[in-house]
C-alpha cells in the first residue's frame, strides 16, 4: 500500500517564444498541459501543451529538452491534443486536432552534458567523503537530450486514439471505424501498415468506435474501450501464418465489461500485471476491477471500489493507473483523486480537503486533476490540472512488502521513499507506547547518496526480526543499515557494487545478510556480514544456484527456503560458527504439474509437524511439510501425503484476493514463549487441553489480509486436517477482524493489528497542505474470544484470555467484547439457542472485574439495550449489593442509574443514601458530591436529599462527623457539562468502537438523572 508524505513539489516549464519574422502573427501559446506519459521504465516523462512538447528526466525532475512547433506546422497539422511515448522512449509521437501524427527522435548524446555546476572559488580537494562525490555529480552534470523531427503521418479517417508498442503504433479512427497498423521501419516485404474494420471483427458490437487504448507487455494484453460503453480485451494475432484469412484478422478479443446503464459506461482502463486484473473507470465515478484468468475470455469480476465521495463532489474520471508494483491505484477525478490498495481498502484521498482554502492557495492537484502517473518505481506521484501548467509532484512512501515478501516486513513496519526509509520503533517499546501516534516514534533513515546516485530507484528493502539491521538494493549492488549505531555499509569499490543484482529477494540471519542475485549469468546466493565491510572479499559463503532465484524465505530457526524459476523449491540450513556462517543443502521439491507459472508466486513458507521440529532429521523436513505458496492473490496449501508408498501432493486454495499473509509461526522472535502446562482458570480448577492450549495458543494462527478485513485461522493445525483429503471436511472460517485503516502488522503479543492512515493537514496561516501518516490499531482479542465462545470452546477462550491479562488495556478488550455481542444481538432475530450472550456473560463472570466491565458497558449502550443485557446477568440490585460488598463504590454508582432506569430504585433512595454513607467513611469526597446531585435530579425539592445528609449525622454547619470539609459547598459545586470519551488505561482505548458522549436519561415520570457521574470512573 501506498501513503503520500509532506506537501506537493511544484515543476513548470518556462514558456519560450521562437524569434523569427512570424513572431507577431504567432497564435497564442497556452502553457495549459495537455497530455502527459511516461516511458516502460519511467526515466522519462513526457508532456505537451497547445504548442509545445517538453521531454522530461524524472530523477532528479528536470526538464532535457523542449520543442515548440512552428507556426506554419500548427497552421497545416492543427494544434496539439496527445503525446504518446514509444515504450523504449526513443520516439515520441504528438497527436494534432487535425488527424495528423507528428513523429520525433529522442536522442541521447552521452558527449556533451548539461547542468553542470561548476562553483567558483571552491576548493574540491579538501571536500572528503559523500561532500566530494555531490560537487563531482555537480559538475559532471546530465546527458544531453536533443529532439529530432523524424515524419508527420497523416490519418484521413481521423484518430480516435492510439497506442504506442515496440514495433508499431496502433491508430484507431473514426470513419470508418478501423484499427491501423503503422510500423516504425518497413519490413522485408516493404509493407508498413496493415488495416481490420471493425465491422469485421465478429467479436466487437457493431457501430462502436474505440475511444481508449491501454497495453500491458508483461501481459500481452490490451485493453479497448468503446463509445458504446463496453470494455474489450484484445491480443494481437501472431503474423506470417499459413492462413491468409488470419493474415487479414489483426486481433482477437473479448468483451468483458457490458454496461447496465450510463453511470456504468467504461471511460478509461489499467492493467495489473502482476495481479492479472484489469481496472475499468465508469462515468458514475464507480471503478470495477475484473480478474483475467487466461486469453480464453474468462474474466469474471473481482471486485467494485465505490466512489470516494458523490458523483457531484469528484466529478467523472479523468485518469487510472496502477502503481508499478501493482500494489496501488490511483484514480483521477474532475475534482480530486483518490487511491486504494490492490484489493480496494481505500487510502489516501483528496476529497477531504477545504475547497475554500484550496482555492486561496492556489493548489490545483487537491481541486482537479486531468492526468495522474507513477514515477520513480512509485515513490512520486505525478499530477497535473485542467488550464494549468504545473506539475504537482507527490511524495509516496510505500511499505517495504511491496519491494520484498517478508515476515520480518510485515510484523515490523517499514517504509520506503525515494531517498530514505522510514522505520516505526514503537514495538520495541511498552505496550502503551507500541499504539502511541506519537510523530517521534518514527525513524527517518536517510539512504546514502553516493549509493542512490548510482543505483536509484531503491527496488527492495528488508528489516531483520530484531528490528536492529535493514538493507537495500537499487539497480545493481545493495547497502545495509544499523539501527543501534546509525551507521550505513556500501561498497569501497564501484566495480564490486555494479557486478550483480539483487534478484529474488533478500533475507536476515541473525546479523547475517543473505540475498538471492544474479551476476555474469550465473545465480548465488550471497551471505554478508553485518559486522564487516562489503566488498568480494568479505563474503562468508556463496551458493550457487541452477536457475534464477524468484523468493527467499527464513523459516522456523535455522531453515531458507529458496524458490527458483525451473519450479524448484530448495531447502537449506544455516550453520553458524564464531568465524563462519554457510548454507548446507538438506533438500529440494520439485513442484512441475502444481504450479504453473513460477514467475507469479511472490512468497512461500511451510509448516511442519511440532514434532518433526523438535526431534526429526532436517533432511527429511521436505517429507512432512505443508508448503504454503502465495501466487498473485491466492494463497495455496500444497499438502504431502502418503499413498501405496508414494509421496504425493494436495494442492487446495484457501483463499483469494490475498494481498499479504503472515505465519506467525516464522515470527518466532516477536512472540512470548508459552508456558509447557495449562494455566490454572480463576477459580482455580486446571483447564483441559484444547487447540488453543498455551502450547501453542496464537503462535500457529495464520493471518491475511484481503483488501477488506484482517482474517485469522487460530489453529493452522486445524486447517490443515481440514484440507487433508482423509477428512471430508468445509476449511474452517477464519476469524474477521474489520478495520477503518490499511493494516501493515498483526502484533501477537501486544493483542493488537497494527496500520497506517493518511491525514490531510491544511490550515489557513499556511499556503500549503500537507500529508501526514500516523499509526492507528485495533484489538484484535475481543474478535477472537467470541470466535472461541461461538464454537462452545468456553476453556479455549479462558486459555486465551489468560495470556493476554497483564495488558494494561486488557480490561478494555473484554468490555468490546461485551458490546460487540450485545450490539449483534439486541436487535437480531434469533432463536434463543443461538444467542451467544450467556455464554459471554458466563466468560466474563470468571474476571474480578466483572462488575467493571459489565457497568462500562451500560454506558456505552443506549437504553434501549439495557433490558437484553441484563436479561442474562443478575438483577441491577444483586450486582449493586455485590459492588458494595466488594467496596467498589464507583462501580455500585454505575449501577444506580440502571436501577432508576428500570424504576426499582426505592422511594427512600436507601441505596443511594447507603452508598453515600461508605463513600463518606471512604474520603471520596468527588463521589459523595456526584451522589448529591443524583438525589437532586431525583427530587428536586431537595428533600430527598436533605433525608440523606440527616441520616448521614451531618450538623448544621456541614461539617461531618467533624471533619472540617464543607459538604454542602461541595454538594452544590456545579459541574461543566461535558462531553465524555471512554478512554482505556493511560487514555488511550485501541479500537473503540464509538465515541461516548454525555447522556441524560429520562425516567417515564420525567425524572431526569444526569450520567455525567459516571465520568468519575472509567473502570
Amino acid at each position: 500500500m501506498y501513503w503520500p508524505m509532506g506537501a506537493a513539489r511544484i515543476y513548470s516549464a518556462n514558456s519560450t517564444r521562437r524569434k523569427d519574422n512570424d513572431l507577431h502573427d504567432q497564435p497564442d501559446d497556452s502553457d495549459a498541459i495537455l497530455g502527459l506519459r511516461t516511458s516502460r521504465s519511467g526515466h522519462l516523462i513526457a508532456t505537451i501543451t497547445a504548442t509545445r512538447m517538453t521531454i522530461w528526466q524524472a530523477s532528479p525532475i528536470v526538464v532535457l529538452a523542449t520543442s515548440s512547433r512552428s507556426l506554419s506546422s500548427i497552421r497545416d497539422y492543427g494544434l496539439n491534443v496527445a503525446v504518446h511515448l514509444r515504450p523504449d522512449a526513443s520516439i515520441a509521437v504528438v497527436q494534432t486536432s487535425k488527424g495528423f501524427l507528428v513523429t520525433y527522435s529522442l536522442l541521447v548524446d552521452p558527449s556533451n552534458r548539461v547542468y553542470q555546476q561548476i562553483h567558483e572559488g571552491e576548493n574540491q580537494s579538501k571536500a572528503t567523503g559523500t561532500n566530494r562525490f555531490i560537487l563531482e555529480q555537480q559538475r559532471a552534470g546530465l546527458r544531453e537530450l536533443n529532439i529530432k523531427f523524424r515524419m508527420v503521418i497523416r490519418i484521413d479517417a481521423g484518430i480516435a486514439a492510439a497506442l504506442t508498442l515496440d514495433n508499431e503504433i496502433i491508430v484507431a479512427t473514426r470513419k470508418p471505424a478501423a484499427v491501423q497498423c503503422i510500423k516504425w521501419t518497413p519490413d522485408s516485404a516493404g509493407r508498413q501498415t496493415s488495416t481490420e474494420l471493425i465491422s469485421r471483427m465478429a467479436w466487437m458490437q457493431k457501430g462502436s468506435i474505440i475511444r481508449a487504448m491501454v497495453y500491458d507487455r508483461a501481459m500481452s494484453l490490451a485493453v479497448w474501450i468503446t463509445s458504446d460503453g463496453r470494455a474489450y480485451a484484445v491480443q494481437r494475432r501472431p503474423e506470417n501464418s499459413n492462413d491468409p484469412d488470419e493474415n487479414e484478422r489483426l486481433f482477437r478479443g473479448y468483451g468483458f465489461h457490458t454496461p447496465m446503464n450510463s453511470s456504468l459506461e467504461a471511460t478509461y482502463a489499467a492493467i495489473n500485471a502482476r495481479f492479472s486484473m484489469l481496472a475499468i473507470g465508469c462515468t458514475g465515478g464507480e471503478i470495477h476491477v475484473y480478474t483475467a484468468r487466461d486469453y480464453a475470455g474468462s474474466i469474471p469480476l473481482s471486485h467494485k471500489i465505490p466512489s470516494p465521495a458523490s458523483s457531484s463532489t469528484t466529478g467523472q474520471i479523468t485518469g487510472l493507473a496502477y502503481s508499478p508494483d501493482g500494489y496501488g491505484l490511483v484514480a483521477a477525478y474532475e475534482h480530486g483523486w483518490g487511491l486504494w490498495s490492490v484489493y480496494g481498502k481505500p487510502g489516501a484521498s483528496s476529497f477531504g480537503a477545504d475547497t475554500n482554502i484550496s482555492r486561496t492557495n492556489d493548489e490545483c492537484w487537491l481541486l482537479t486533476v486531468s492526468n495522474v502517473s507513477w514515477v520513480n518505481a512509485g515513490s512520486d506521484l505525478f499530477l497535473t490540472s485542467a488550464n494549468d501548467s504545473r506539475i504537482w509532484v507527490v511524495e509516496m512512501a510505500k511499505s517495504a512488502v511491496t519491494t520484498c515478501f517478508s515476515s520480518a516486513n510485515i510484523s515490523r513496519t517499514l517504509l520506503l521513499t525515494s531517498s530514505h526509509l522510514i522505520i516505526y520503533r514503537g514495538f520495541d517499546l511498552p505496550s502503551t507506547a507500541t499504539i502511541s501516534a506519537d510523530a517521534s516514534l518514527w525513524q527517518h533513515v536517510a539512504i546514502p547518496v553516493i549509493y542512490l546516485t548510482n543505483q536509484r530507484p531503491i527496488r527492495s528493502a528488508v528489516i531483520s526480526h530484531d528490528g536492529r539491521y535493514v538493507a537495500v538494493a537499487g539497480k545493481r549492488g545493495l547497502a545495509h543499515y544499523s539501527v543501534g549505531s546509525g551507521r550505513w555499509k556500501t561498497f569501497d569499490h564501484p566495480e564490486a557494487e555494479n557486478a550483480f543484482v539483487v534478484r529474488g529477494g533478500m533475507c536476515w540471519y541473525q546479523h547475517v545478510l543473505i540475498a538471492a542475485v544474479e551476476s555474469d549469468d550465473s545465480y548465488e546466493l550471497r551471505l554478508y556480514s553485518r559486522e564487516l565491510g562489503l566488498n568480494s572479499e568479505s563474503l562468508l559463503h556463496v551458493q550457487q544456484l541452477p536457475s534464477a532465484a524468484v523468493v527467499v524465505s527464513m523459516t522456523g530457526q535455522d531453515s531458507l527456503l529458496v524458490y527458483t524459476s525451473e519450479n524448484v523449491l530448495y531447502h537449506y540450513i544455516v550453520s553458524a560458527s564464531d568465524t563462519t556462517v554457510t548454507l548446507f543443502q538438506v533438500g529440494q521439491l520439485t513442484l512441475n504439474g502444481i504450479v504453473r507459472a513460477p514467475a507469479r508466486v511472490r512468497a512461500v513458507t511451510w509448516i511442519l509437524p511440532d514434532i518433526q521440529l523438535r526431534d526429526g532429521d532436517p533432511s527429511q523436513d521436505v517429507a512432512y511439510a505443508s508448503v504454503l505458496f502465495l501466487v498473485d492473490a491466492k494463497l495455496v496449501l500444497l499438502q504431502s501425503s502418503t499413498s501405496e508408498g508414494t509421496q504425493k501432493y494436495d494442492m487446495r486454495v484457501i483463499a483469494n484476493n490475498v494481498e499479504y499473509f503472515d505465519l506467525m509461526r516464522d515470527q518466532g522472535t516477536l512472540i512470548n514463549s508459552p508456558s509447557q502446562s495449562p494455566p490454572e482458570s480463576p477459580s482455580g480448577e486446571r483447564l483441559p487441553i484444547t487447540g488453543l492450549h498455551a502450547d501453542r495458543a496464537l503462535r500457529d494462527s495464520l493471518w491475511f489480509f484481503d483488501g477488506e478485513s484482517v482474517r485469522c485461522w487460530t489453529d493452522v493445525e486445524d486447517l490443515l486436517e481440514s484440507v487433508s483429503t482423509e477428512n471430508d471436511r468445509d476449511l474452517p472460517s477464519p476469524v474477521s477482524i474489520a478495520t477503518d485503516f490499511y493494516p501493515t502488522s498483526v502484533i501477537l503479543n501486544r493483542g493488537i493489528v497494527v496500520g497506517l492512515d493518511s491525514e490531510l493537514h491544511q490550515r489557513r496561516d499556511v499556503h500549503f497542505a500537507m500529508f501526514r501518516h500516523t499509526i492507528r490499531t485495533q484489538l484484535f482479542l475481543p474478535h477472537i474470544l467470541r470466535k472461541c465462545l461461538s464454537d462452545l470452546d468456553p476453556a479455549a477462550a479462558s486459555v486465551l484470555a489468560l495470556r493476554y491479562q497483564d495488558l494494561p488495556y486488557f480490561s478494555h478488550a473484554l468490555e468490546l467484547l461485551l458490546h460487540m455481542v450485545l450490539d449483534e444481538e439486541v436487535d437480531a432475530n434469533l432463536n434463543v439457542p443461538d444467542f451467544l450472550m450467556p455464554a459471554v456473560v458466563s466468560f466474563l463472570s470468571t474476571f474480578p472485574n466483572y462488575l467493571d466491565i459489565v457497568v462500562q458497558c451500560t454506558r456505552k449502550t443506549e437504553v434501549r439495550s439495557w433490558r437484553t443485557l441484563f436479561a442474562y446477568l443478575p438483577s441491577p440490585q444483586q450486582l449493586f449489593e455485590e459492588s458494595l460488598e466488594k467496596n467498589l463504590l464507583k462501580t455500585a454508582g454505575g449501577y444506580l442509574l440502571v436501577l432508576h432506569t428500570f424504576q426499582e430504585l426505592e422511594t427512600s433512595s436507601e441505596q443511594c443514601i447507603r452508598l453515600l454513607q461508605k463513600a463518606k467513611d471512604a474520603g471520596d469526597w468527588d463521589l459523595c458530591k456526584e451522589l448529591g446531585r443524583f438525589l437532586m435530579a431525583l427530587d428536586a425539592s431537595g428533600d430527598t436529599l436533605g433525608e440523606a445528609l440527616s441520616r448521614m449525622s451531618i450538623n448544621q454547619e456541614g461539617d461531618i462527623n467533624g471533619s472540617p470539609s464543607d459538604i454542602n459547598v461541595l454538594l452544590a459545586t456545579p459541574r461543566p457539562t461535558q462531553i465524555h470519551k471512554h478512554h482505556g488505561p493511560n487514555g488511550y482505548s485501541p479500537g473503540s468502537p464509538r465515541r461516548i458522549s454525555s447522556e441524560t436519561v429520562q425516567s417515564p415520570n420525567g425524572t431526569a438523572a444526569s450520567e455525567d457521574y459516571f465520568s468519575s470512573h472509567s473502570g
